[in-house]
């Protein structure tokens, strides 16, 4: 959903009026820009090279930096943080006059909504959770459904019809993708046996664990799986370098598109597909917002409906089944399919 994509007709001549220091030729985003220091955004653990949601997020204040002139400054979170850890990252942003400041994941849900009542002239934005505040952008998508089209794609590409789902932590936000995936390959194959099974039961560093993936992964494969999800974050790497040791075996990534990962290239002829978060989409949306000098607040949702989530193609290798993805994906659309957010 992109709501915020014109500026204000009256807003260059306003910047004109109100700033005596500004030449009349300025646009708001000049004006505004010289008023902060850039975009400070807030990696969760993993950081920009996670090849998921993290360098997803990254790529949108690329595109601002490029289309907008923006300067962006990145923190990176690690294992075992506090809450007061993240709204220290929060706050030196805040204080050295980012905006916006964004914090990448949900364990900056509370620390977000903490921080903003401190810095009420300041744009937040969180990806996947929805803290209060006026000044906070929650940018929320439809993991559940992107994992259903994944788990069509599993189905259909399965000759074991024995699948697996791998979650980093077991917590709501995961489980919508083990919901959405698990309903996918029942709703296609009846018969198919679904394993999910999650690395931690609620410590984040699942979501920075490769060699717990790894061994994860390799023994659902020994159980005759041919056809793994991965939503962990950077341990999904784990996850695939297992599944490409095992001929006629398949991944399926998560939030970025993996095949194009260069960190995750040798692995890529058994990179089936990936369910794609557009974070980098959301992330600049509210950039731009904040440049034009009408900030997103609020939730915002970016669903199948408006291309908040889909399945890569990269690879070609679900070209052949395409068709029953693209008429699941109407079917979601259209409201004749419910995907369910718990397992």
């Amino acid at each position: 959903m992109r709501r915020v994509t014109r500026i204000v007709a009256a807003a260059a001549a306003t910047a004109c009026l109100a700033l005596t220091a500004t030449a009349c030729g300025q646009s708001f985003a000049e004006a505004n820009r010289a008023k902060h220091a850039g975009v400070g955004l807030a990696f969760d653990i993993g950081g920009r090279d996670d090849h998921s949601f993290n360098e997803a997020a990254a790529r949108g204040t690329e595109k601002a930096r490029e289309q907008l002139g923006v300067k962006v400054k990145m923190l990176t979170a690690k294992n075992g943080e506090t809450e007061a850890d993240r709204e220290q990252r929060l706050t030196s942003f805040a204080e050295a006059g980012y905006n916006p400041v964004i914090g990448v994941g949900f364990a900056y849900s509370q620390a977000v909504q903490n921080v903003a009542k401190d810095f009420p002239d300041t744009t937040f934005g969180v990806v996947d959770a929805v803290p209060q505040g006026k000044n906070v952008d929650a940018m929320v998508f439809a993991e559940h459904e992107g994992s259903y089209l994944a788990g069509v794609a599993a189905a259909l590409k399965s000759k074991s019809h024995k699948v697996g789902f791998i979650g980093g932590v077991n917590n709501a936000l995961i489980q919508k993708f083990q919901a959405g995936f698990e309903q996918g390959v029942r709703d296609t194959d009846p018969k198919a046996q679904v394993t999910s099974q999650y690395l931690y039961p609620n410590n984040d560093k699942g979501f920075n664990d490769p060699a717990a993936a790894k061994a994860k992964a390799g023994g659902m494969l020994d159980r005759g799986v041919d056809v793994i999800y991965t939503a962990a974050g950077q341990s999904g790497a784990g996850s695939i370098e297992a599944i490409s040791k095992h001929k006629g075996a398949w991944a399926i990534g998560v939030d970025s598109d993996q095949y194009q990962q260069p960190g995750l290239a040798r692995y890529k002829d058994h990179i089936l597909t990936s369910v794609v978060k557009n974070v980098d989409v959301a992330v600049f949306d509210l950039i731009k917002s904040v440049e034009q000098g009408k900030p997103l607040t609020g939730i915002h949702a970016y669903d199948t409906r408006h291309g908040g989530v889909s399945l890569a193609t990269s690879g070609g290798f679900i070209k052949d089944i395409q068709p029953r993805i693209d008429e699941a994906r109407k079917k979601i659309i259209e409201g004749r399919v419910k995907v369910k957010e718990t397992p």
